[in-house]
């Protein structure tokens, strides 16, 4: 029985270290990876996860894109952004539509928001005067 127990502990304990879903962002408390600001807006934070589970975060998306090509984050498994309408809530960035420009504005100038439908971004993009973008276009273009 001992035995039993110890096994589910331990099964339990190595799936909790290495959460391939990320992990909310602690506003006004958890600090950027990259340039260290307090991540204090839910709109527009973003996530990357390694490999080996390590959860990073970041108060803007270029932060995060500029962290990935640094070579500081070793094998990137996973990348998540902030919804820019359900604040706080991360969502696949490879899954989301893009808005950049415009009346964004985000900590790190990156200026680029996030959205979970493609309706939602098509909505936001007249009245935010921003353009169209996919995932690929935003990590291209941060150095």
């Amino acid at each position: 029985m001992k035995k039993i127990v110890l096994a589910l502990f331990t099964v339990f304990y190595l799936s909790s270290c290495s959460s391939n879903e990320p992990k909310p962002l602690k506003l006004n408390s958890d600090s950027c990876d990259n340039c260290k600001m307090t991540i204090s807006n839910g709109k527009l934070g973003a996530e990357l996860i390694t490999e080996k589970g390590r959860h990073y975060k970041f108060d803007d998306i270029a932060c995060m894109v500029k962290f990935a090509k640094s070579g500081t984050a070793v094998a990137a498994k996973s990348f998540y952004v902030s919804d820019y309408l359900q604040d706080n809530t991360l969502i696949p960035a490879e899954k989301a539509f893009y808005l950049k420009g415009g009346s964004i504005t985000s900590p790190m100038r990156g200026n680029t928001a996030a959205f979970s439908t493609k309706q939602e971004a098509d909505q936001y993009k007249t009245k935010l005067n921003a353009t169209s973008s996919s995932w690929d276009e935003i990590f291209n273009s941060f150095q």
